[in-house]
């Protein structure tokens, strides 16, 4: 009996406008939105670097704006801008400014991208505390990481071979320290990092090899340093001043290794995505950036 009334045309019709009455109206979840729907989402995607600093502004934005969803992943500064080229992503990251190539491929999809100082960052020098070497100019890092300074002897360290680590490639960090410390800066200048350097795809895995290896050094973004790494002091040249890297030292221009931190959009922001950025970029989300770290571009 049961299973002939179901059957029965007139209540499958029932059914059907009932479920299209409760699906026109919507539901309420416990913060008041109606549906999934309601919910703005933003795709953040890029830097390592950035990572979680982007993390810590993404979940202090949603406790002030329940109807926003902020998704942040990393890859590196590339991959944040590679899907910006491509429009699969709301903000990109950079850890370094994007390239003319990369400008153009986007302009080429019909995408202007927008740049936005989010931060600023020390590169940081790291060896293992055991390491003897406090200071280091940026022609003896050069030096160091092209090859043509093999032993720590040869910059008043132990007689141990030095092991090599980098960000791979794809790392805005990486590009930078190649640019500005390996070719100094230097337009012309063509030096590239030895073949036998260490490739490693995160700020986190040069630490931890770091830890392991007395012989190594490595550079990673000033918020990424823990105590128990060793920071090396850094001159322009052989005369100094050698300054360790800090936010003081950044915002007054001493520390030779320093850079701004990007977002980027595909054209100008509009609605919550302009919205988050001019929070980024307050007073408030900049205390995030010192806590974290890294250097405020709001004293």
């Amino acid at each position: 009996m049961r299973q002939q009334f179901l059957r029965r045309p007139w209540i499958k019709s029932l059914s059907l406008i009932l479920i299209l009455i409760i699906t026109s109206c919507g539901f309420h979840n416990d913060n008041g939105l109606e549906s999934p729907s309601d919910v703005i989402n933003i795709e953040n995607k890029g830097s390592d670097t950035i990572v979680n600093l982007a993390l810590a502004w993404a979940e202090a934005y949603q406790a002030i704006h329940p109807d926003v969803r902020i998704s942040v992943t990393g890859g590196g500064s590339g991959t944040g801008i590679a899907a910006l080229i491509n429009d699969t992503v709301d903000i990109a990251n950079a850890s370094r400014q994007i390239k003319i190539e990369e400008r153009d491929k986007s302009e080429a999809n019909g995408i202007t991208p927008v740049e936005f100082i989010v931060a600023r960052d020390a590169i940081a020098i790291i060896v293992h505390p055991e390491n003897p070497v406090n200071e280091l100019t940026i022609d003896q890092i050069s030096a160091i990481y092209s090859g043509q300074i093999n032993n720590w002897t040869e910059v008043g360290g132990e007689d141990r071979p030095i092991v090599r680590l980098s960000r791979e490639t794809n790392s805005g960090t990486h590009v930078y320290f190649l640019e500005n410390v390996l070719r100094k800066g230097e337009d012309n200048n063509k030096t590239l990092f030895s073949m036998d350097t260490l490739l490693l795809p995160s700020s986190e895995g040069i630490s931890v090899e770091i830890r392991q290896n007395p012989n190594a050094i490595g550079y990673d973004g000033l918020g990424y340093v823990t105590e128990d790494l060793k920071t090396i002091a850094v001159g322009r040249d052989s005369s100094g001043p050698f300054i360790l890297p800090s936010a003081a030292s950044v915002n007054n221009q001493q520390y030779p290794i320093a850079r701004d931190l990007y977002m980027y959009t595909a054209g100008e922001p509009q609605g919550e995505i302009l919205e988050y950025l001019n929070w980024i970029r307050s007073s408030g989300a900049q205390e995030i950036v010192t806590e974290l770290g890294f250097v405020p571009i709001v004293q």
